[in-house]
């Protein structure tokens, strides 16, 4: 099992994609605690795991608020009294915020989404470094998605939190790398969760004619499977990752399974990150003229 006695925190890990890496880390041996705001969810999930749980194995579920550090920090306090070492973090919880042009939709919405997107993760994030430098290392994982790497018009504060995700994650890894703790991102793909329904029942009138068409199509067709990103996730949270640092990686269009023989190439070039574009990167030659 890749995740053999290890403790890993989820967040968001009751519904949709959070509660299948749940599922995945518990069956490869993890000890996990997740969190998420619906009491009952969180209690029910807990019941329905622990009956499969192996000798040794722990699942641990509470409620949190990730944009509070109040909440943040008490759920990293009972953490340590249950588990005691934190070896992985999967920054799970999210929510697409308001929908339609940005000059309409309610402020404290949008602001809302950042709270939760951008600013629980980093809150995580803080709580969790100091028990893993404490511990000699550790794995953090950060869920962005498609906003992050293309424009989405009338989803502007679920593009501009993904997208600000992926750069907190590149920076945290810089600062992290002599700690031996790897922070990564990944796009898990277009999952048929929650978030799609949110979509569907927006209408095209908020989210434009091309986006609705497109989620119409990828409910048909059924999306990417949810165990995809969760094996990502494990793989991101296993020893076989190490040294894989400050990556967005695509669930379903890379071959991430292999990355560790390609170390050298990740760590010597921008494979996998945000970048500025320039004319010569396309092959332009643009003079600048003197002032």
């Amino acid at each position: 099992m890749k995740l053999q006695n290890k403790n890993a925190i989820v967040t968001g890990g009751t519904l949709g994609l959070g509660r299948a890496i749940v599922r995945a880390f518990l069956n490869e041996g993890a000890s996990v605690l997740f969190c998420a705001r619906d009491k009952n969810a969180i209690t029910a999930l807990q019941r329905e795991f622990a009956s499969s749980l192996r000798a040794g194995q722990k699942i641990l579920g509470v409620t949190c608020d990730v944009s509070s550090p109040e909440q943040v920090n008490a759920m990293f306090a009972q953490f340590i009294g249950e588990f005691g070492a934190l070896h992985a973090l999967v920054n799970n919880a999210g929510i697409y915020g308001p929908k339609g042009p940005s000059q309409t939709v309610a402020w404290n919405e949008w602001k809302r989404t950042i709270e939760i997107n951008l600013y629980g993760t980093f809150v995580s994030c803080r709580a969790a470094i100091p028990l893993m430098e404490k511990n000699g290392g550790g794995k953090i994982v950060n869920l962005s998605g498609g906003g992050a790497t293309n424009p989405l018009p009338r989803l502007s504060a679920y593009a501009a939190s993904k997208a600000g995700v992926v750069r907190l994650t590149e920076t945290l890894a810089e600062e992290l790398r002599d700690f031996r703790i790897d922070v990564n991102a990944i796009a898990p793909g277009p999952l048929n969760t929650r978030l799609l329904d949110e979509v569907l029942e927006a209408g095209p009138e908020k989210v434009g004619e091309g986006f609705y068409k497109k989620a119409i199509e990828q409910a048909q067709r059924g999306g990417v499977s949810l165990e995809k990103g969760a094996r990502l996730c494990v793989y991101l949270a296993s020893d076989a990752s190490d040294g894989i640092t400050g990556k967005l990686i695509s669930a379903q269009w890379d071959s991430w399974d292999s990355l560790h023989t390609h170390k050298t190439d990740l760590d010597s070039t921008d494979i996998y990150t945000l970048r500025r574009i320039t004319p010569e990167d396309r092959k332009r030659s643009w003079s600048r003229e003197n002032a």
